[in-house]
């Protein structure tokens, strides 16, 4: 009998909501301070996750809760790259 693989769990940082790791969208904070959109997931440095969801993305900005999580002011730039990335996600 073949055991199931095991799907890594990950949360939003935004909306809380635990999704699967590959439906994520991971932003790091490198050891140097800096924070940048990781499309690999491979990046060093501490990793939050997000959803693409326009809402989410949209209070996250407001409330800067990802700066909060990286523990280091974020960029609007960081956020735009977030919602530009996120409009084609869900259409995989």
């Amino acid at each position: 009998m073949i055991k199931p693989r095991k799907i890594p769990m990950r949360k939003c940082a935004g909306c809380g909501v635990q999704k699967p790791k590959k439906e994520l969208i991971r932003v790091v904070r490198s050891p140097e301070g800096e924070v940048s959109v990781d499309i690999t997931g491979k990046k060093n440095g501490r990793g939050a996750y997000v959803c693409g969801d326009a809402k989410c993305l949209a209070a996250m900005r407001k409330s800067n809760r990802l700066g909060r999580v990286l523990e280091v002011s974020v960029p609007q730039e960081i956020y735009d790259e977030l919602e530009k990335i996120s409009a084609g996600y869900g259409q995989e």
